[in-house]
């Protein structure tokens, strides 16, 4: 394995923390919290509701949806009325994160220790989407889905790339993975080895998948930023939300990226 390039070690946080804060040693300080349930431009103005994915919760900085504890950074979803300024209502809160302008790199090796909940209408997920737009909007500029699982299928995880010069000519490379023994619902190491012209998926160090491409087929060239978030609904797995399963909570032990050896 290359040199480590950045590194985030939540675990042995000692006790919850209000995120906005930054209680724990500055333990955000590379971090935007996302708040709502609106996807918004890059100016900020909101552009589709849902996050343009169909989600029904409300994302916030409260401590009952992001903190810590001796296990790591916990984004918990709950069954917890929200309302918007417009008015509109939610019956769920989460939480979501990301690197924005504070953290974004192109190639290397991503490495995240993570815990995932399990029940019907949960979706985490770890990503990255690109630090600037250059190859104008989503997905021409691409998203890179290191890690998604629907929670009611607790063996089953996927890695996606998407990219195309628009919406009609959206190409979804989606690769699913079944897990050989234990489930989501455990601490496992799942990592992104990004490359000019190959991106691959791991598990606990197995290679799942591979996607490759000649240069300049893809938009996979320049720097992108991590996010961490934990929705409740939405369209990647369109079933009724089991309100029995929340609280459930993603815990993220750690993050590190390195360069990949040569």
């Amino acid at each position: 394995m290359g040199k480590l390039v950045w590194e985030q070690d939540f675990a042995g946080g000692g006790g919850s923390a209000y995120a906005g804060r930054d209680c724990v040693g500055d333990r955000l300080s590379y971090w935007n919290v996302r708040i709502g349930n609106d996807l918004l431009d890059g100016d900020g103005n909101p552009i589709c509701p849902g996050w343009g994915n169909g989600e029904e919760q409300f994302y916030t900085d409260k401590a009952g949806n992001l903190y810590w504890n001796e296990e790591g950074l916990n984004l918990c979803a709950r069954l917890e009325a929200e309302s918007a300024a417009d008015g509109r209502r939610f019956a769920y809160t989460s939480a979501r994160i990301d690197t924005r302008d504070k953290f974004f790199f192109r190639y290397g090796r991503l490495v995240v220790r993570a815990r995932l909940p399990v029940g019907q209408g949960l979706w985490p997920a770890i990503w990255l989407m690109p630090q600037e737009s250059a190859y104008g909007s989503w997905p021409a500029s691409g998203e890179i889905d290191m890690m998604e699982a629907r929670g009611r299928l607790p063996r089953q995880i996927g890695g996606t790339l998407h990219y195309g010069k628009d919406i009609e000519n959206k190409v979804t490379d989606e690769h699913v993975y079944e897990l050989p023994h234990g489930t989501i619902g455990e601490f496992r190491d799942y990592a992104l080895e990004w490359e000019d012209g190959a991106i691959r998926w791991f598990v606990d160090e197995i290679c799942y998948a591979e996607s490759r491409w000649a240069p300049g087929e893809t938009p996979f060239d320049r720097p992108f930023y991590l996010l961490l978030n934990l929705a409740v609904g939405g369209w990647y797995d369109r079933v009724p939300v089991d309100e029995a399963a929340l609280p459930g909570v993603m815990t993220v032990a750690s993050i590190r990226v390195y360069e990949l050896a040569d």
